[in-house]
């Protein structure tokens, strides 16, 4: 199966949409090259902004773009949210101008460049502000339509995207705000989000082989979030388990656990960063350590099923 970054995918992503809206506008935190935003820059020139390494700055430029009509999208790692925290609340979410935040290297698979820069809070940081949209694509088509969808909403946008390749899935129907099933099932099931649905899928191919029938649903959108199909499918299945390459304070977990309060009465399992900052090492080696491989999260969910 191809394998793409979803990094690149919303760098091409933005040419694309630059052609068709000649009020998209890029501005960038001196990491064209690393964000892939080094494409739009080469297609339109006149419509990009390096802002240097000053994050705050880039956001209230944007802000104020927006007030002019155009259609500004920020880019940076999504570690750096937090230089500019203060800036994408007062300046974007409380007057809700129309910025939107394409943020990449997310999650501990940004590897060697350690916990410094791993961003495990990001979601967290994004889904409490009122007024913003969440977006966590799972790969490359989605990611397009996740730049697509931030273009069209009036307000301040989140999109979450990783630098790890990942598997490029066949194109599926995209709404925002609403959930994707990826395969039913009715002994438990398996929410997850951005890149950890390739090391989902494998789980679920796992428990199949044990014997269950794991159902799977990809949120493509944290906020808002389609709490009724989480309802629909813990109802259904009972056992409940999330996994993220996030903090599991604050994101899908979190987001799933307020729907379900006091709704009924299931077995509630968060898979993901627990509490700790990432370290330094190879992707592969850091989704294994924080247990977050298609055979770990299959024996998590054996275990918590027993």
């Amino acid at each position: 199966m191809e394998k793409k970054s979803i990094r690149v995918a919303y760098g091409e992503s933005l040419v694309r949409l630059g052609a068709e809206n000649d009020k998209i506008v890029v501005l960038d935190a001196d990491l064209a090259e690393a964000t892939m935003t080094k494409g739009f820059k080469a297609a339109y020139p006149d419509r990009f902004y390096d802002c240097g390494i000053a994050e705050a700055n880039m956001v209230d430029m944007a802000a104020g773009m927006s007030t002019m009509g155009l259609i500004p999208f920020c880019s940076t790692f999504a570690v750096f949210a937090g230089r500019s925290y203060d800036q994408i609340r007062n300046g974007i979410c409380y007057p809700k101008f129309n910025v939107k935040l394409g943020f990449s290297h997310a999650g501990i698979t940004l590897g060697e460049d350690g916990g410094s820069h791993q961003a495990i809070e990001d979601i967290a940081l994004m889904r409490v502000l009122p007024n913003m949209t969440v977006f966590a694509p799972s790969d490359a088509n989605e990611c397009w339509e996740c730049v697509k969808a931030a273009a069209a909403i009036e307000g301040p946008v989140y999109i979450r995207t990783a630098r790890l390749p990942s598997p490029v899935y066949d194109p599926a129907p995209f709404e925002v705000g609403k959930g994707r099933v990826i395969c039913d099932g009715t002994d438990c099931v398996i929410f997850t989000c951005g890149i950890m649905l390739e090391h989902c899928l494998n789980a679920v191919e796992i428990l199949k082989e044990k014997g269950k029938n794991p159902a799977l649903v990809s949120f493509h959108t944290l906020k808002p979030f389609d709490g009724a199909l989480a309802l629909e499918y813990a109802a259904k299945c009972k056992n409940v388990f999330t996994v993220e390459e996030h903090s599991i304070i604050g994101g899908l977990g979190d987001a799933v656990a307020a729907e379900l309060c006091g709704k009924g009465s299931f077995v509630f399992r968060k898979i993901g960063i627990n509490d700790v900052f990432g370290q330094s090492g190879k992707p592969a080696d850091l989704l294994r350590e924080y247990g977050l491989t298609g055979p770990q999260i299959a024996e998590t969910v054996l275990e918590s099923c027993k």
